[in-house]
């Protein structure tokens, strides 16, 4: 059914919608430093799953933005303040972690468990409040009633999206990964580096 509507758009504007999102998804943000900063710090592996735990929290921003519950947040700005004071106090959190963590050792990270990773990465997105509200932004411009339902469009459209998002994320945090491991056989500053990134984006995240 909601496929069935997207196909209604002409094959033009969902081509724009695909490469325009493409573009934004390649333009390092918080989702991608994340992921990054998981590589470094763990490896490529861990570095795919953080991307993988940021696409589920993409895919939670969408729900709310389908439903309407994004516009809610947006009109209460204590809402969203209080969403991004408490995402840079989990960032705030992982970086004291990753500071205090002894050296890297490469059988610990093979250990650790999958879903810790993803779960640090859907609650790095999901405590960012402004992703629902890009989505509210950006989705409706490709969007017209002539093709069918409006929500059925967001949420066609917002999947497409998490989908292309999730995989470039997955991308930047493998190859952070690979590059973490380059520089652990001569380094081990990696989980130092990996805190700096994760205090700046709990900088970044409240200074805008």
């Amino acid at each position: 059914m909601i496929w069935d509507t997207i196909a209604n758009i002409p094959a033009p504007q969902l081509l724009a919608f695909i490469l325009g999102g493409l573009a934004l998804n390649f333009a390092p943000g918080q989702d991608v430093f994340f992921a990054s900063a998981c590589g470094i710090q763990n490896g490529p592996r861990a570095g795919a799953l953080a991307g993988i735990g940021v696409g589920l929290g993409v895919l939670f921003h969408l729900m709310l933005a389908t439903v309407g519950l994004g516009a809610l947040v947006k009109a209460y700005p204590e809402a969203m303040t209080a969403i991004k004071y408490a995402g840079a106090g989990y960032l705030l959190y992982l970086a004291w972690k990753s500071w205090t963590a002894g050296p890297v050792d490469p059988q610990a990270q093979a250990a650790r468990r999958p879903w810790n990773i993803i779960r640090r990465g859907a609650l790095s997105n999901i405590l960012n409040p402004k992703p629902v509200l890009f989505l509210l932004a950006f989705l409706p411009q490709f969007t017209n009633p002539a093709f069918g339902p409006i929500w059925q469009q967001i949420l066609g459209l917002g999947l497409i999206f998490a989908f292309t998002g999730t995989l470039v994320t997955i991308g930047y945090g493998v190859v952070a990964g690979y590059a973490g491991q380059m520089l652990g056989k001569r380094l081990g500053l990696l989980n130092k580096i990996a805190a700096v990134m994760f205090a700046g984006l709990a900088i970044r995240l409240v200074a805008k």
